[in-house]
C-alpha cells in the first residue's frame, strides 16, 4: 500500500486523556508497562468515517455476508456490534507494518451461549485464509483479547495451519502464562498468553474486575492500540503496554473486530502504516 507523504508523529504515552482507569494502585504498576513505544506513522489508511462501514465488510456464522437480525449498524458517529451473532467486521484489505488505534465500550447486552458471562470480543490480527474458516466464524490470526479482566491477553487462532508466537512470561497459578519483560521465552502455536495483570482469581461473570485490571469498567470508553512491526505485536490500553509478543509467524492479514456474545460499540478506528527511521 502507497504510504501518504505526510508524517504523523505518534506518542502512545498522548493517550492519557483515556488513561488513569487502572484500579491498580501506582506502586503496582510494572514499570515496563509504562515503557510505552514511540512510533512514526503516516495518516490512515483505513478509518472509520462515522457513517458507514466503508472500507470494512461483515460475516457471521451461519449468515455469511448477509446479517438479517442487525448484528452490525453504524449510528451516532459509532459502530454498534450488538453480538447477538459470532461474526465480526472485517477489514477490506491486508495490513502489515502498522499501528492500529481504537476507541470502544462495552453495552449492556449478553447473548447465548455467553448471556450472564463476562463480556467478550477481541480484535483478529493477521487474519489469513477464508472468511468462516475457523468453525464458521473468523479466519486464522493472532487475537488481541477483548473480555472483561483480560482485555490485550494473546489467543492464537488456529485454522488451516496454526499461528505460533513468543512471549516474555512468568508462570503462575495452574501454570498460566502472563507477559512478564525479561522473562522466561516461550513459544506456543494454541492457547493464551495473559496480560500481566490479569486476576488469577479471573471468573467468567459479567461484570468481573481484577485488582490490577487497566480496562475501564462496562459504559466508560477505552483505547485500545496495537502495533504490529514486523513479527512484533505489542498491546497497549488505555496507555499501558499490557503485552508483546515476537516471532509471529503470522505478519500479514485482514483485521477482524469480533461479535462474540456481547454488545461493543467502537467510535474510533484507525490503521496508519508505521515509518521506518
Amino acid at each position: 500500500m502507497r504510504i501518504p507523504r505526510s508524517l504523523f508523529a505518534l506518542s502512545l504515552a498522548a493517550s492519557a486523556s483515556l488513561a488513569g482507569s487502572a484500579n491498580a494502585a501506582e506502586g503496582e504498576v510494572p514499570d515496563f508497562a509504562r515503557d510505552v513505544p514511540q512510533v512514526q506513522s503516516g495518516e490512515p489508511i483505513l478509518q472509520f468515517n462515522g457513517k458507514d462501514l466503508s472500507g470494512f465488510y461483515t460475516h457471521t456464522r451461519g449468515h455469511g455476508y448477509e446479517d438479517p437480525k442487525k448484528v452490525f449498524t453504524v449510528h451516532d458517529g459509532m459502530i454498534h456490534i450488538s453480538g447477538e451473532e459470532y461474526g465480526g467486521v472485517v477489514t477490506g484489505g491486508n495490513f502489515r507494518d502498522y499501528h492500529l488505534i481504537t476507541e470502544w465500550k462495552w453495552g449492556e447486552k449478553t447473548w447465548p451461549p455467553r448471556e450472564g458471562k463476562s463480556r467478550d470480543s477481541g480484535i483478529l490480527l493477521h487474519c489469513v485464509g477464508a472468511d468462516g474458516a475457523v468453525n464458521g466464524i473468523w479466519m486464522e490470526s493472532q487475537e488481541c483479547q477483548i473480555i472483561e479482566g483480560g482485555c490485550g491477553d494473546f489467543i492464537m487462532v488456529g485454522g488451516r495451519s496454526r499461528p505460533s508466537l513468543s512471549c516474555e512470561v512468568r508462570i503462575g497459578p495452574g501454570k498460566q502464562m502472563y507477559y512478564q519483560k525479561g522473562g522466561e521465552t516461550v513459544t506456543r502455536n494454541s492457547g493464551r498468553y495473559n496480560w500481566w495483570g490479569r486476576d488469577p482469581a479471573w471468573k467468567d461473570v459479567l461484570g468481573f474486575r481484577g485488582k490490577n485490571d487497566v480496562e475501564k469498567p462496562a459504559g466508560e470508553w477505552n483505547r485500545m492500540e496495537v502495533i504490529c512491526d514486523g513479527d512484533t505485536i505489542t498491546n497497549i490500553v488505555n496507555g499501558f503496554v499490557v503485552n508483546v509478543g515476537t516471532k509471529s509467524s503470522l505478519t500479514e492479514g485482514k483485521i477482524i473486530f469480533q461479535s462474540e456474545g456481547a454488545e461493543i460499540f467502537f467510535r474510533k478506528i484507525e490503521v496508519r502504516p508505521l515509518l521506518k527511521k
